[in-house]
């Protein structure tokens, strides 16, 4: 039986470990009880959870029982692991409805069902801590020296690291003590930023309980050239369709660098490996079908088959050679403009100059929507043109632009 380890490896999840020859011989021998931890800052996951939960997948497929701990509690405080400032505190109510959309949405990666996985919420167990019986049981073994030179901590002792922020690395150390005791939970999953957090639990356990604990880390998902994917023009790429719609999930892998595109196969899709190289080894115009591919997989894993069917449709609607949309200029129009005759719009929005070079270049068939040729100036533009919220204008050969409903 191949061991998961070999499969996470070969699709470059790994980063680092705390003890590689003690955890390859484990996760081959048994089946393992471990955790990945989410912040609930938001109300939704964004795609740099989303290769946490892709960890998390194929070590339930081969067999280990995933632990997916809400940090209900550590959110209260704020992890300044990779931040230059202090993150936005948040209310305890805003905490508790970011839990219950987060816990929604990883039901559509892992199973739940009887008990092949579970969810907690570690407001459980740090809201109610006697702050000194904490420091005496716990803050012991932690030595502020060791913390100081920690990765995490570096960025914001620059600017300032309040003491708040300074207890999350007991906080991360002190769930995996309690996962462990409680669940039999004996390694943690998670970025590769969160390393320091992650070697303090495992040492906590190995100290306190005189027990094996184990970490590994995953690779960030980042470009060719190092900088953290899934940013667009209008902030994080969320799995939230209300947040990012499925249209423009599937776009956002759609115009990957050519660069990135076997690293994202490999990391957020099922694809074989054999298919990922093969797709990943294409060049020139033909690694747009990789990106197909790419775009079409990830979309059907977050929003279903279904969404990303339309989100393919709508696509080769719009752009049939594949227009990369963080470079087409928008321009918007109103509710009260619907209905209105298609020279009036492109002159409205500044398409044309004029109502005049509007008319004249669509009946000589220099306008398309939709990449369909429009030829009729006085057509109306109604709701129907418009795919999840914009339409497409081509003027000219190469001459795109995005219109949306305001």
């Amino acid at each position: 039986m191949a061991n998961v380890l070999d499969t996470l490896l070969e699709r470059g999840f790994i980063k680092q470990f705390t003890h590689e020859e003690e955890t390859r011989e484990l996760l081959e021998k048994e089946k393992i009880t471990f955790y990945i931890g989410f912040d609930p800052t938001a109300d939704s996951l964004h795609v740099g959870h989303f290769i946490a939960m892709m960890f998390m997948a194929h070590m339930q497929k081969a067999g280990h029982r995933p632990i997916a701990l809400l940090g209900g509690g550590t959110a209260m405080v704020g992890d300044p692991s990779g931040k230059t400032d202090m993150r936005k505190m948040l209310t305890k109510e805003q905490i508790e409805e970011n839990v219950k959309s987060l816990k929604s949405q990883m039901e559509k990666f892992i199973d739940f069902s009887d008990d092949k996985a579970i969810i907690v919420n570690n407001a459980d167990w740090l809201l109610n801590l006697n702050y000194v019986d904490f420091l005496r049981d716990i803050g012991v073994h932690f030595s502020v020296n060791r913390m100081l030179s920690a990765e995490c901590f570096k960025q914001r002792l620059e600017k300032g690291l309040s003491f708040l922020e300074f207890n999350y690395m007991l906080m991360q150390g002190y769930d995996f003590y309690v996962l462990n005791k409680n669940y039999g939970c004996i390694m943690e999953l998670g970025g590769d930023d969160q390393w320091s957090n992650m070697i303090a639990g495992v040492e906590l356990i190995r100290r306190k309980e005189q027990k094996p604990a184990y970490a590994m880390t995953c690779t960030l998902l980042t470009n060719s050239e190092g900088k953290k994917m899934g940013k667009t023009e209008k902030g994080a790429l969320w799995l939230d369709p209300n947040k990012t719609t499925p249209f423009d999930f599937y776009q956002y892998w759609r115009n990957v660098d050519d660069a990135d595109v076997e690293k994202c196969l490999a990391l957020l899709t099922f694809l074989p490996i054999d298919e990922v190289r093969a797709l990943g080894a294409l060049k020139d115009k033909e690694i747009n079908e990789a990106k197909k591919v790419l775009a079409f997989e990830i979309t059907k894993l977050v929003h279903g088959q279904e969404e990303a069917e339309k989100a393919k449709t709508a696509a080769e609607a719009l752009f049939g050679g594949g227009v990369d949309l963080s470079n087409v200029p928008t321009v918007t129009i109103t509710r009260d403009n619907l209905g209105m005759a298609l020279v009036d719009i492109l002159t409205i929005t500044k398409i044309v100059p004029s109502k005049g070079e509007g008319r004249r270049l669509i009946t000589q068939g220099g306008v398309a929507i939709n990449d369909e040729k429009i030829t009729d100036f006085a057509i109306a533009i109604g709701e129907e043109f418009f795919v999840d919220g914009y339409m497409m204008v081509k003027k000219g050969k190469k001459n795109f632009f995005k219109v949306e409903i305001q």
